[in-house]
């Protein structure tokens, strides 16, 4: 496939007459001949799993000159940019083809391991971006109810005048900042740390509400909370449990992995409250209540355990707790008490526990139909559990296989903005800070001086509460001022829940700042009239156009933790600036813009302003993220991987030989994309670890064992491995603690370090060990894991329930099943915000009597997240071009509506949705199913006049978010979004 193949620039300069009179004839036939057929055919969408193999030309080229006319000097130069999607987690990469600056082609990468030269509908769109006509074009500011032309000048002056008058009136934490999970790594480590100089921890981003509770609930029962295998390596599985996932429209191209998989025999399992695509692709699918997952998984685990099915050797040596868990499971979760919570009977969870347990190595996967609950923590939990009884954990073909959202959303969790962490996973404590101190080169007391007191070591408010953070009583809040200034950088309003609060806090900001390349519902919502009484007569809005992520360059890690480098593909459109550049132009005003750039070299950018690299943003992730790995992946070994794809093994992922010719760097070994953890220094090589915890391999080769992270001992048992369970290779051969130089020197290894390394490490442990030299001693000199060899934790003492809980959502239409499994009681300082959980349930016991069906959400193939950048691509729009709800035919007929009818959706908030009826038996009779990627309709009323002129989406539609309920999760505040109450009601006229 030629335009597969990288050309250096030169060579590129002198491309031969034909090939451009080539790429001229197929840009120049595309439009013309590209009819909804066509496009369905070649982006795939006629498969089942909406994949595509096949090359896909879709695009013209905007604004340019005839494509058979060589550039002026007669010469035309014709560059393939290497990129990644920017959609899903998936991963897929691009080759984008310029012409004299103009992004004319695109191509799916064949030699990509990941994406196989595949593309969903989304990917195979993206080149739409290269002129980006219904982008944010320039700074707006809101005057009268409508958006004007300003100056970039003015719009970052009065800004920062107006934060500065913020801080001095009511002080840092007035401020809450929304990044991005479409941030690359570096423009996410960045914000982080652009918040901490301000001086609040106030910052969050999408993953609060798309799986903080994965992240919190597995991390807390082996060590990381990240996809264990990859999707390549469930081409490996004999049997997968997807729950709460559907992949075929969520993340198509994974499908194919999976496809491959059922080729080879592999047993594939949907359970889902709604028949998908995905589940039509299964050899099993299981219906379930929205918001049941304990009871049928452990539903699925008493049959495990009543036939001896668990792996009783795997769970001696590397499990604590099992032996409570199976106790509680045999005594709660009987068949007749499943059935009655969740819908399944004995015959069907008898079923999937044979298939999972005689069909190993099994995985499992789940989304956002797991995480979105009250109880997402605990569910997410009662999965890890299911697979450490069947031993497929550490495991290839086994693994709790997390499938992520947005296209950097691991990467933006690992090192972005978290109001409880630094980057890494670091937390907040005193220790933590001043590990980020030194590695940025500020002095820790002046960070300190920038908070103010006792607010620098408590966790903020996050992403799904800041609206209580403006409309709460102050004397309710757990610091100073309620919130007055806030940023949406990079993310969609729609997304979260109770749309009709947010509105009102809206108009109560001092200031709201939108930083985006599209306008976002923010803009509409901003603008649109509210209730007087709410409206903050000194109000400003901003929306600042930020660059795509293909107007820069910088890396992103995909859901199965490998790192890619995107190059820079077109120079950035319109007045659009990259994030990076606007963070520095802001700190320079706000007074910590020498502080944030320390440690890089300033480069030249739009119109020749400084602004950081992100090579060197990287090298700092490099010289400081030694928690999760994060220091081996250098800049120049992801540019060596994303030049050398066709090395890569598909399943493995494992390059077999292979010299980057560019540099001379040896693949040999390396996994694609360095999967996090790569530890150690970039010279250490390590390899990437493409299965955690996989204690069949070297800890030099990509191996692992459980992270020794909860402590040593426990109720007397010991949380450490068992004798003789250990990495293949490793010195020490039983259970062992995290290495620092404590261990080091009582194991006579501390003279392995250099005198440079011992200066460094002393008083350190591997974490914070800025040499890197204890993680080289102990992995590559002794073959044992840094963090130490530790037991699974099935039970998890520290979390509101240590063994998973089933407890009914907030807005429950079982009122018999509220007094049997109730919630957790209310909360008064939960994240700095009084979190209610009982007394909302037992105000709304009989809520079902009003609202008797259970409204949840999900993806549509042809968009993704909030769906503003997606429904402004006419390619996509035309494949959806209204928001629906999908209904029984039973609980239609009943309502007298007709497929195709004008409906309204009512919730228990007052929200009234005004939607087109889909009558399917996708969805049970007590069950109706909204998509989530629209806005720009507001309860009936088309917000068109309150969009920048030229900036609305193609397709607008009411927002599912604007009527779903209140209710957080016990431990992460992820949103429930997915046991929504609603009645639903032909529309009248």
């Amino acid at each position: 496939m030629l335009l597969t193949r990288k050309t250096s620039s030169a060579a590129a300069t002198s491309a031969s007459s034909t090939l451009v009179h080539s790429l001229a004839r197929g840009l120049s036939r595309a439009v013309p001949t590209m009819d909804r057929r066509a496009f369905l055919r070649r982006s795939g969408l006629g498969l089942g799993a909406g994949l595509a193999a096949s090359q896909l030309t879709l695009v013209r080229k905007a604004q340019a000159a005839d494509a058979t006319k060589p550039a002026e000097g007669g010469s035309t130069k014709v560059e393939v940019k290497r990129t990644v999607c920017g959609h899903c987690s998936v991963g897929c990469a691009i080759d984008a083809v310029v012409e004299n600056g103009v992004w004319v082609r695109q191509e799916p990468v064949f030699d990509s391991p990941i994406n196989l030269g595949a593309h969903c509908a989304k990917g195979a769109a993206v080149r739409e971006h290269g002129h980006g006509e219904y982008r944010l074009k320039y700074p707006m500011k809101l005057v009268g109810g409508k958006y004007q032309r300003i100056t970039w000048d003015q719009a970052l002056n009065e800004i920062s005048a107006k934060l500065l008058e913020i801080r001095k009136q009511s002080g840092p934490d007035a401020l809450f900042v929304i990044g991005s999970s479409k941030h690359n790594n570096e423009q996410a480590y960045l914000l982080r740390k652009w918040v901490s100089l301000w001086g609040t921890n106030n910052c969050d981003h999408q993953a609060r509400i798309c799986h903080s509770t994965t992240v919190a609930g597995v991390a807390n029962t082996w060590g990381y909370g990240a996809m264990t295998n990859s999707y390549n390596d469930m081409q490996n599985s004999k049997a997968a449990l997807y729950i709460g996932s559907n992949a075929a429209e969520a993340h198509p191209v994974s499908m194919l992995h999976m496809l491959h998989a059922k080729e080879n025999g592999c047993k594939m399992i949907v359970v889902d409250p709604r028949f998908t695509r995905t589940a039509a692709k299964a050899d099993e699918y299981v219906r379930i209540r929205s918001g049941t997952d304990i009871p049928f998984l452990f539903g699925v685990l008493y049959h495990v355990f009543k036939n001896g099915w668990e792996d009783k050797k795997y769970i001696e040596d590397r499990v604590w707790g099992m032996d409570k868990v199976r106790e509680e499971v045999m005594a709660k979760w009987t068949p007749d008490k499943v059935q009655e919570v969740c819908g399944v009977d004995e015959a069907t969870c008898h079923k999937v526990a044979e298939i999972m347990a005689k069909n190993r190595p099994s995985t499992i996967v789940w989304c956002m139909g797991q995480t979105q609950h009250s109880i997402g923590n605990a569910m997410v939990r009662a999965s890890c559990i299911l697979q450490l009884a069947l031993g497929n954990i550490g495991v290839s073909g086994g693994g709790a296989n997390i499938f992520r959202g947005h296209d950097n959303v691991q990467g933006a969790t690992d090192v972005g903005p978290n109001p409880d962490s630094l980057p890494g996973y670091y937390g907040l404590a005193e220790g933590a800070w001043k590990h980020f101190a030194a590695a940025w080169g500020v002095d820790f007391e002046w960070i300190k001086k920038q908070y103010a007191p006792g607010m620098m070591t408590k966790s903020g408010m996050t992403v799904s509460r800041w609206v209580d953070g403006v409309l709460e009583k102050n004397e309710l809040i757990d610091q100073d001022s309620n919130l007055r200034a806030l940023f949406f950088w990079g993310h969609a309003p729609n997304s979260q829940t109770r749309g009709l609060d947010m509105k009102r806090a809206m108009d109560k900001l001092d200031l709201l700042v939108v930083v985006d390349p599209f306008p976002s519902a923010t803009a509409a919502m901003a603008a649109m009239p509210g209730k007087p009484e709410d409206l903050n007569p000194n109000r400003s809005v901003y929306l600042l156009p930020a660059c795509t992520q293909f107007e820069t360059s910088g890396s992103c890690t995909a859901s199965n933790r490998s790192l890619q480098w995107r190059e820079k593909v077109i120079e950035p459109l319109w007045e659009s600036r990259t994030d990076h550049m606007i963070m520095y132009q802001l700190a320079e005003k706000l007074g910590f813009g020498k502080e944030l750039v320390k440690n890089y070299k300033m480069v030249k950018g739009k119109g020749g302003m400084l602004e950081p690299e992100t090579e060197s943003i990287l090298r700092e992730i490099n010289r400081s993220v030694w928690t999760i790995g994060y220091t081996g992946q250098s800049p120049e070994r992801l540019k060596a991987h994303m030049r050398n794809m066709h090395v890569f093994d598909v399943k493995t992922l494992k390059a077999n030989g292979g010299v980057d010719k560019e540099t001379g760097y040896q693949l040999d070994g390396d996994y694609f994309g360095l999967p996090w953890p790569c530890y150690g220094t970039p010279e250490l090589k390590h390899p990437g670890s493409p299965n955690l915890y996989d204690t069949s391999k070297h800890v030099m080769e990509g191996g692992g064992n459980f992270r020794a992270n909860f402590g040593v001992e426990r109720d007397g048992v010991s949380l450490l491995a068992a004798d003789g369970s250990y990495s293949k290779g490793a010195d020490i051969t039983t259970g062992y603690p995290e290495f620092d130089h404590v261990l080091l020197k009582k194991l006579g290894w501390w003279d392995e370090l250099t005198d440079e390394e011992k200066k460094a490490a002393e008083g350190k442990n591997w974490k914070t060990d800025p040499s890197g030299g204890i993680i080289r001693v102990a992995m590559k000199n002794h073959g044992c894991h840094p963090f130490g060899n530790g037991r699974a934790r099935a039970v998890v003492w520290n979390f509101p329930d240590p063994i998973p809980q089933h407890r009914e959502p907030l807005y429950s239409p079982r009122a018999d099943l509220i007094e049997k499994y109730p919630t957790h009681d209310d909360k008064m300082a939960f994240w700095r915000l009084p979190t209610l959980y009982k007394t909302v349930q037992q105000q709304n016991k009989d809520i079902g009597k009003t609202f008797p069906l259970i409204m949840t959400s999900g993806r549509l193939v042809e968009y993704e997240g909030g769906g503003e950048e997606t429904r402004s691509n006419p390619w996509l729009a035309e494949l959806q071009q209204e928001m629906f709800v999908e209904i029984n035919p039973a609980a239609a007929n009943d309502r007298g509506i007709r497929n195709g009818d004008a409906v309204i959706v009512k919730t228990p908030t007052g929200a009234q949705l005004r939607v087109r009826a889909l009558v399917t038996e996708r969805v049970a009779r007590d069950t109706v199913f909204l998509p989530f990627h629209f806005s720009g309709h507001w309860q009936g009323v088309d917000l068109l006049r309150y969009y920048p002129e030229g900036a609305a989406p193609i397709v607008r539609g009411e927002a599912a978010n604007t009527a779903t309920t209140y209710g957080y999760d016990s431990v992460t505040m992820m949103q429930e979004t997915k046991t929504t109450v609603c009645q639903i009601e032909k529309a009248t006229a």
